[in-house]
């Protein structure tokens, strides 16, 4: 899978390669209604990644029998600041790439683990993490990506 944009610059280069790992990292939950991923980088170094799913010991199954999602699965950014959170790396500074864009939940962690920047691609029904991220002068981006399978 590639993607398409026309760009030029280093930076719109670099965030669409990592949004591409963070699309192909979203393949790893067991998620059926909707797979996200998200990556956190520093330094041009990726110091966390996760994937919307189900805590740690639980059955991988994040819908319950009427489809709709179980109420304790987490996000793919909470999952990857609390990864980081356990690691020897800091977030303070990051970049988090994620497939789609934060609620306010996972809004508030972004705020508090000190991501500086956050860029994603599909937009969340709700919006109200973004104008949170906004008033946090968090940086963000949308890319628009449209998927070319080769």
């Amino acid at each position: 899978m590639t993607y398409d944009l026309g760009l030029k610059d280093k930076q719109s280069l670099l965030d669409c390669r990592y949004l591409e790992m963070a699309h192909v990292w979203a393949q790893n939950s067991y998620c059926v209604r909707r797979k996200v991923g998200a990556l956190l980088v520093k330094e041009k170094m990726i110091i966390s990644d996760g994937y919307n799913g189900t805590p740690s010991g639980f059955e991988n199954v994040c819908e319950n029998e009427d489809g709709l999602t179980k109420p304790y699965v987490l996000h793919a950014e909470a999952n990857a600041i609390t990864k980081v959170a356990k690691s020897h790396n800091s977030s303070d500074g990051a970049t988090l790439y994620v497939t789609s864009s934060p609620c306010v939940e996972c809004a508030k962690l972004i705020i508090q683990a000190g991501i500086k920047r956050v860029v994603y691609c599909d937009e969340y029904h709700n919006t109200d993490g973004l104008e949170l991220l906004k008033r946090a002068n968090i940086e963000i981006k949308r890319y628009n990506m449209s998927v070319e399978k080769k």
